[in-house]
């Protein structure tokens, strides 16, 4: 391991930078085995296999800072952080690993599968908004799929994916609003800098571009994300990255100043 390229995160540090936004992608990565005979997990943290890093890091947000995690912090999660800063990310380890984690107080949650969401394919507003809001407030973890309109509900139940932004269910258009305001509706997401951000998605999901100032350029943004990528799923990677900027932004203007700070990825 190059111990230059795997700085530590303390327990404490890492609880503050969680509150942040955007917060750092938190993986864990013991090994399968440790995994088994201990399966709980830090709240907001995905799983990954060390020995895969150079599959799984092509997914990772290279605007976002990357916190892994072993047992006690030794030599599976610094590896893994030396590993990710020479695939171009900014990675850290957390002292002392999960235990440590334990020993200051901080939480855990049992191991859940990922939650599963499906919906039309070729996304503009919507479909790239509620997959960033999903992955933000409610299952970091989750897992998305775009298929043809007419194969939505089909595919759904064949793959225990919940649909949404189709009509008639549950995740979806009500009245004059979007299927953004659906999910902080029913997931009771309470967050002013949120609301004002569920407006602009509105506005420009809507043709309701009357509704803030910022809906136009949102509405330009998101047309000019589907002729860049052909692909869904990197549309989708980018398209976090535009409301990660824009939550960010609704809360600076509310006077939030608990933003992380910039991330500067390393040189690959």
């Amino acid at each position: 391991m190059d111990a230059a390229a795997a700085n530590p995160v303390s327990p404490s540090e890492l609880k503050k930078s969680l509150g942040a936004h955007p917060p750092p992608t938190l993986i864990d990565v013991r090994r399968p085995e440790a995994f088994a005979r201990d399966p709980v997990t830090i709240p907001q943290a995905d799983r990954r296999e060390p020995d895969a890093i150079d599959a799984w890091s092509r997914e990772l947000e290279p605007w976002r800072e990357v916190v892994v995690y072993c047992v006690h912090g030794h030599e599976v999660s610094q590896n893994a952080a030396a590993g990710l800063g020479r695939h171009g990310l900014a990675a850290r380890y957390l002292e002392g690993g999960l235990e440590g984690w334990r020993a200051s107080g901080g939480a855990t949650q049992e191991a859940r599968a990922p939650t599963r969401w499906v919906t039309r394919e070729r996304p503009k507003i919507d479909r790239i908004a509620c997959p960033w809001l999903i992955r933000r407030f409610i299952d970091p973890q989750a897992e998305f799929f775009y298929v043809p309109a007419a194969d939505v509900r089909t595919f759904g139940a064949a793959n225990g994916a919940e649909p949404y932004d189709v009509p008639d269910v549950k995740y979806s258009h009500r009245g004059p609003r979007c299927s953004f305001d659906a999910f902080i509706d029913i997931h009771a997401l309470s967050d002013a800098a949120l609301a004002d951000l569920a407006t602009i998605v509105r506005g420009a999901d809507t043709a309701s571009l009357e509704l803030a100032a910022q809906a136009s350029g949102l509405l330009a943004i998101s047309r000019g994300l589907s002729r860049m990528f052909a692909n869904d799923f990197e549309m989708l990677r980018w398209g976090m990255l535009v409301y990660d900027a824009l939550y960010a932004w609704c809360r600076e203007s509310r006077g939030d100043a608990t933003g992380s700070a910039p991330v500067r990825p390393r040189a690959a």
